[in-house]
């Protein structure tokens, strides 16, 4: 009996875990993309600025608690036995109180907070604030996956994240006649109920754990370096679609989040790399391995999807926003390559900035700090038209990348 060749070779290579995220992050990815289109063609540009807000706020506590999950990852790959124990026992009980602490304080806020993004309601802040916590508890347990390398299990969590927030959010929309902004910070809430399946029960202790002062002091410089990276990935991510909120009317801020969003489609697909870099590169260095071939392979990959993103936004910026958002957001299409271009410049040297961060080296992590304050700085002294909004952003992310790509060619000099 003949054999195709080709199929016996499919049914022999199995799917690595690593390609098995890939794929999942991808689908997640398409998943939160249409959560977001659907809502800005539901909702037109004025009440989709509301939405943005949210969604902007959602993407800020996940950078906050980025640093929990980044610190638990390197963390799962060095320590193990009962030092891993004592180390995911603290690190839980520090996460529930840093998102406690931060929930209590958007609650506190949201009147403040709806005066400072001219939001429609202050409500959405409260129910918004009520779900902090979970995430803090999500982002460990993924953090203890991840670095393990436990990617099938990484994976189920994103999916059920994005799918409950997806179906819930959108069902509530046509079930219940109350603000959307209501009901989208409803779904956020519900969707980091179901992020936290499947949860390592037995990783949560109130027991007092106790870690040696030399691993204390590891833990604490990753997480303060870390800390600080990831603020500047909010500000450098989400100032922007802030800074237009409080400047321009809600029209022009609903008509400029549609524009970050579909710009921002390479970041999103990096950051799937991300996740395979960190632990892949600690693990190297934990066995003497030169790290900077995979540093190279991701460049790569980004550089190249990044390329192709901001050719296609450039040749066919209309049919983009018309199929992806209507014809209500067609006053963005001259804008959209050139913020395609911004966003691409970051996404690659996002990846110098996690990779040096995974050899616990400062300077690249500085530079990206600096350079998010100079470009929400650039932002607040020149915001007279989104185009100029754009263009701070060119400028500040072609130079962090410049510099990013300098200081790597010069470390890699001195070591040879």
């Amino acid at each position: 009996m003949y054999k195709n060749p080709i199929i016996s070779k499919l049914k022999t290579n199995k799917i690595t875990p690593e390609q098995l995220f890939m794929l999942s992050v991808l689908i997640v990815n398409g998943g939160n993309y249409l959560y977001n289109l659907i809502l800005g063609r539901l909702l037109g540009p004025e009440h989709f600025a509301d939405a943005a807000v949210l969604i902007t706020f959602l993407l800020v506590l996940s950078f906050v608690a980025m640093t929990f999950q980044l610190v638990t990852a390197k963390f799962s790959v060095v320590f193990e036995g009962i030092v891993f124990k004592n180390f995911i026992g603290k690190i839980y009980k520090n996460a529930l109180l840093v998102g406690v602490c931060c929930g209590f304080i958007i609650i506190l806020c949201s009147t403040q907070l709806q005066q400072l993004f001219n939001t429609s309601s202050a409500t959405m802040f409260v129910i918004f604030g009520i779900g902090v916590p979970l995430y803090f508890l999500m982002s460990v347990n993924r953090g203890v996956f991840q670095g393990k390398k436990d990617f099938k299990l990484l994976s189920i969590t994103y999916q059920g994240e994005m799918l409950s927030r997806l179906i819930i959010t959108l069902g509530l929309l046509f079930l219940l006649k109350i603000p959307s902004s209501t009901i989208i910070s409803i779904g956020i809430l519900i969707s980091f109920l179901f992020g936290l399946i499947p949860f390592k029960i037995e990783h949560l202790t109130l027991k007092k754990t106790v870690l040696a002062v030399s691993d204390s002091k590891n833990i604490t410089s990753f997480f303060m370096l870390t800390a600080f990276y990831e603020l500047t990935q909010i500000i450098i991510n989400n100032s922007d679609i802030l800074l237009v909120k409080h400047y321009f009317d809600s029209y022009e801020a609903g008509l400029y989040a549609s524009l970050a969003l579909i710009g921002r489609i390479v970041y999103f697909v990096a950051w799937m790399f991300v996740m395979l870099l960190l632990p892949t590169v600690i693990t190297l260095q934990k066995e003497g391995k030169d790290t900077a071939p995979i540093l190279f392979k991701y460049v790569g990959y980004i550089a190249t999807i990044a390329l192709v993103i901001v050719l296609v936004c450039a040749l066919l910026p209309k049919l983009m926003i018309t199929i992806l958002f209507g014809d209500s957001y067609l006053a963005m299409a001259p804008l959209l390559w050139k913020y395609a271009w911004a966003t691409g410049m970051f996404a690659v040297s996002n990846i110098f900035a996690y990779y040096y961060l995974s050899l616990d080296k400062y300077i690249p992590v500085i530079i990206s700090g600096l350079f998010g304050m100079l470009q929400m700085l650039l932002v607040v002294f020149y915001h007279n038209t989104l185009e100029q909004v754009v263009h701070m952003q060119i400028i500040a992310m072609v130079s962090l990348l410049v510099i990013q790509i300098l200081f790597f060619l010069l470390s890699r000099k001195t070591l040879n």
